[in-house]
């Protein structure tokens, strides 16, 4: 019998979010974890990415959580902010409805502007321990009443050096505190901070087996960071997608590049957090119903997004950690279908290729940004491609909108492959002033 929220004793409140963002079934993780933090017992969970580690945290934490009570009641580590970020998105959607606030804290924010919201008493905190111990040490956050905290990918954290910070973190919450440890692999510090913080932990291990992504053919480019639009056309000129998705870091990033691929003619849009919901549920449908072929988006707007016929995924900007690659890529290559990632690496970003090749226990296969090399993704259609007709070419200037140069290269025709209805978009009614397609949704 195949164990629902409801039995894992999840109220409907955040059952509703779940299905919103296409969440049914509990993962074997959550199925696992998330009775035993609800118990209230401390918990080492040995998961690879993927799992669905972050719902089985979560869901637990805010289920017991008090809103009337306006103090910081959980904690949650992460060894990254792309992956606080990530978390914090999740958290936000769960805790909209229940009254709860949820704060993000790491480096590269202003300091004073998180200060200012640490007043505002979030009831959980998310954040990378070098900011937050800063924190400490200025003393504008308090923690002594904090009797939920998590310790998310706690191997990467001690292994890049955090255990003081992390130590001096686990000292300044509530004495009686439920720790919550998830890491991937427990080596021997690991165990040892385990023995000394943590009582009588429930142990769970649970294996992905999906963590091989045995369907995704993936690929990594190296290139410099001003060739990036020309070869991302070049590569969708030649593989044809059916449906693709190129990831990119920054809102800011997404929105320039997919006003870069329209001026080239490409059936493209965005999808971040600039969005309204009822925007970000138009692109979503349109993309769906294979209506747009291309969508641009950060981790955090395309969380939760499953869509079938995805074929190629482009990573515009690396990932900087495991679960964010195997996130984005994972939306290809399922049901049995083939699929394609390719990942741009520019100069200095070699060390977030080699962390995921280490993560994902896998070397990938290199091409350099003028190599030629193809890898054809068979799917149900290739026997009968129907092409949509030519888009509008358009102005070649909006290569400024990436890399502040103008490209000498012709606009790109591209074709797709795709044989479901599509309306094909004019590019060439862009707002010269906002330099936004004026008809966009």
């Amino acid at each position: 019998m195949t164990t629902d929220f409801i039995t894992l004793g999840i109220r409907s409140k955040l059952i509703e979010t779940l299905k919103n963002i296409r969440i049914i079934v509990p993962t074997p993780i959550q199925t696992e974890a998330i009775p035993i933090l609800m118990s209230g017992k401390d918990l080492i969970a040995q998961s690879q990415t993927g799992t669905g580690k972050t719902l089985a945290f979560l869901l637990p934490i805010i289920e017991q959580l008090k809103a009337q009570e306006p103090y910081a009641q959980a904690l949650i580590i992460t060894p990254t902010r792309e992956l606080a970020l990530q978390i914090t998105a999740v958290a936000e959607q769960l805790a909209d409805n229940i009254g709860l606030n949820v704060l993000s804290i790491y480096g590269g924010q202003a300091v004073d502007r998180q200060i200012r919201k640490l007043k505002g008493n979030p009831h959980i905190i998310i954040g990378t321990p070098g900011r937050l111990l800063d924190h400490l040490r200025r003393k504008t956050i308090n923690l002594a009443r904090v009797s939920k905290l998590v310790l998310d990918e706690a191997d990467q954290m001690l292994h890049i050096g955090f255990l003081p910070d992390v130590e001096a973190l686990i000292k300044s919450t509530a004495p009686k505190r439920q720790i919550m440890l998830f890491s991937a692999t427990m080596p021997p510090l690991i165990r040892s901070l385990a023995a000394q913080y943590m009582t009588t932990p429930a142990n769970i291990n649970v294996r992905n087996q999906n963590v091989t992504l045995d369907e995704i053919t993936q690929v990594v480019v190296e290139l410099n960071k001003q060739d990036k639009l020309d070869k991302l056309c070049s590569l969708l000129d030649n593989y044809q997608p059916y449906l693709a998705i190129v990831f990119c870091h920054t809102k800011e990033q997404a929105s320039a590049v997919n006003l870069a691929l329209n001026h080239r003619g490409y059936n493209a849009d965005e999808l971040h957090g600039d969005l309204s919901p009822a925007q970000r549920k138009q692109v979503m449908r349109q993309f769906s119903d294979a209506k747009l072929q291309i969508l641009v988006a950060t981790d955090i707007a395309a969380r939760g997004l499953d869509i079938e016929g995805i074929t190629h995924i482009f990573n515009y900007d690396i990932p900087h950690d495991v679960e964010s690659y195997i996130h984005r890529i994972g939306r290809t290559g399922r049901a049995g279908k083939k699929g394609l990632a390719v990942t741009f690496v520019v100069p200095g970003e070699e060390k977030y290729m080699l962390l995921i090749q280490q993560g994902i226990r896998a070397s990938l296969k290199k091409q350099q940004a003028s190599g030629q090399e193809l890898y054809h993704i068979p799917n149900k259609t290739d026997s009968t491609r129907k092409q949509p007709l030519r888009q509008t070419q358009a102005k070649v200037s909006a290569n400024t909108a990436i890399d502040g140069r103008t490209s000498t290269k012709k606009t790109s025709n591209h074709k797709g492959i795709n044989q479901r209805s599509r309306r094909n978009k004019k590019s060439t009614e862009t707002s010269p002033v906002k330099g936004k397609p004026s008809a966009k949704r």
